[in-house]
């Protein structure tokens, strides 16, 4: 039997609860970055006996589109799952129930969910420092519980999860970074951008109709030049106030 912890993180909030997760769940992993847009995902095949930890972050209460179509191309062969879905104290909505049709495509077999609050990757007002101290030690107890279970042979036949079917639309949001001044090409941005929204031969520059607002690049660049527009970011922040406000709690579905 091996584990596999398989993360779609752009800026590492989402991998910071997976992680605290996976290391309470067992000693020793296997890391699949599914921001990795190299990477050839047909390649991953699993067993039975593998269990797979599956974190997406909720962008708009839906699945990443890019993190459904690399996970459409790895074989699940029943392994074992659980899914983990991170979310910046709005809410998660369908997040969970599209993971779950994606995995169970692809020949996972859903065991058991959490549901985890990280800080917004765009208003970083919202959740601010989380997962924190109490979150980790609740995520931690959630993976023990979660093992347990297993080990008893008490998991459900058929895991419920919360979310509708057909899902909430999502169409992205206007927020872009772009590059100023500080730029000085070095293009990392250009190669760890999870879409190819920036072209490697021109790293100032960015194609809005690949972006898909991660804010991978702004939180990787050395020279801090990829930032957002103020205007939009007040104007949003003023929108989503109402329903991020409040600690939003983790949860656990077994």
């Amino acid at each position: 039997m091996s584990v596999y912890e398989i993360v779609f993180s752009p800026v590492g909030g989402t991998k910071k609860v997976s992680d605290i997760f996976t290391k309470s769940f067992c000693t020793d992993s296997n890391y699949i970055d599914l921001t990795e847009r190299k990477t050839d995902f047909k390649e991953f095949e699993f067993s039975e006996d593998d269990i797979c930890i599956v974190s997406v972050p909720s962008y708009g209460g839906r699945v990443p589109g890019v993190a459904v179509s690399r996970l459409e191309q790895i074989k699940g062969n029943k392994a074992r799952t659980v899914l983990i879905v991170v979310y910046g104290n709005r809410a998660y909505e369908d997040t969970f129930t599209e993971l779950q049709d994606v995995l169970e495509r692809s020949g996972f077999s859903c065991i058991a969910a959490v549901a985890a609050v990280a800080e917004h990757s765009i208003m970083h007002q919202f959740a601010t420092g989380r997962p924190d101290s109490q979150d980790e030690a609740e995520i931690a107890s959630f993976a023990k519980k979660i093992l347990s279970k297993m080990e008893q042979g008490t998991l459900p036949v058929s895991l419920k999860l919360p979310g509708n079917r057909p899902y909430r639309e999502y169409g992205g949001i206007p927020i872009k970074p772009k590059s100023g001044k500080l730029c000085n090409q070095c293009g990392i941005c250009a190669d760890k951008c999870p879409v190819g929204a920036i072209p490697v031969n021109l790293p100032s520059e960015t194609d809005y109709g690949k972006c898909i607002s991660c804010m991978r690049c702004t939180a990787i660049c050395p020279q801090n030049a990829r930032n957002i527009s103020k205007t939009l970011l007040t104007a949003g922040s003023m929108k989503m106030k109402k329903a991020c406000s409040g600690h939003k709690i983790n949860e656990l579905y077994i």
